[in-house]
């Protein structure tokens, strides 16, 4: 059962295109990821999904309803979590979600058995003010607050940025815990490490969709065989392999730098030769399986 069904929408701002014939299906009970950088067109996305932004074309359903004609039936289905913080930081973590149960004609104990995973963690601090929260606190009660009337569709845009590496393993456990009650969501994200973490994904730059699949299936069609290299000079590394004539690509990934020739395995003894005669010394290289972020990489070559 296709959840979301997004067909050929595009959007502008002015001279600026967002984005730009975007398509895509979300089946029920999944977790559906946008994965690409900032300015990639995430966030008009998911305003276009939660009725919050008009697209200039295409069509956008929701559980059959679409985004323009039932937009009321729609905010009651779904819940909402922009990349900002936006509860009232005034108001105790108690207060906000009661607040936000009493929009949708619903309270916290009758819906408490879908947050009570998310919430307990924080229930200790109910009392205490969300603007006074950390980083990881204020994130479980917004999806707290974005669960508590009970929604099919969850829309999470970008819920792990500046987040602590403890807290985005926590909260995607519990994104995992709610899929198997039946939600379907949708994640955005920079990260690329958390692309895994979804069902399927969707790779994303500048408005436009580079590839819709699985992880697995993303990673499994990296067609060159990539190579890990660094030297005790990795910037002069860098600018050699860029200059190469059989280098197919060549990006800094930390302390090293992910390498794919144009002809595959038959270069890497004239790449050795060629850094050699160029003055490069203490190199290390060796075979590596590709990431997602190599395959979104190899995508923008």
């Amino acid at each position: 059962m296709k959840t979301i069904i997004v067909k050929g929408i595009s959007k502008s701002y002015g001279e600026l295109k967002a984005i730009e014939n975007i398509s895509f299906e979300v089946e029920k009970a999944r977790i559906f990821g946008l994965i690409g950088p900032d300015g990639a067109g995430k966030t008009s996305i998911f305003r276009i999904l939660t009725t919050l932004l008009l697209a200039d074309e295409g069509e956008v359903r929701l559980l059959d309803f679409d985004v323009v004609k039932d937009y009321k039936k729609i905010r009651q289905i779904i819940g909402y979590m922009p990349g900002r913080f936006s509860l009232y930081q005034d108001l105790s973590v108690e207060e906000n979600l009661n607040f936000f149960a009493s929009v949708f004609g619903t309270s916290i104990q009758e819906n408490y058995d879908l947050i009570k995973d998310i919430y307990k963690q924080i229930e200790p601090f109910k009392k205490r003010r969300a603007g006074a929260l950390s980083g990881g606190m204020k994130q479980k009660l917004a999806l707290s607050c974005a669960l508590i009337h009970k929604p099919e569709i969850l829309i999470l845009d970008e819920p792990t940025t500046g987040v602590d590496a403890v807290s985005r393993k926590e909260f995607w456990e519990m994104l995992r815990h709610l899929k198997e009650k039946g939600i379907t969501i949708m994640v955005s994200t920079p990260y690329m490490d958390e692309a895994s973490l979804c069902d399927k994904v969707a790779l994303i730059q500048k408005g436009k969709i580079m590839q819709i699949d699985t992880p697995d299936n993303i990673v499994n069609q990296f067609d060159k065989p990539l190579f890990s290299i660094r030297s005790d000079n990795n910037y002069a590394l860098l600018k050699k392999l860029r200059e190469f004539e059989h280098t197919n690509s060549a990006f800094p990934f930390g302390q090293y730098i992910h390498y794919t020739s144009k002809e595959g395995y038959s270069d890497m003894v004239k790449l050795k030769s060629f850094l050699d005669a160029e003055g490069i010394r203490n190199i290390e290289m060796q075979k590596i399986n590709p990431n997602i972020e190599d395959c979104f990489m190899a995508l923008m070559v």
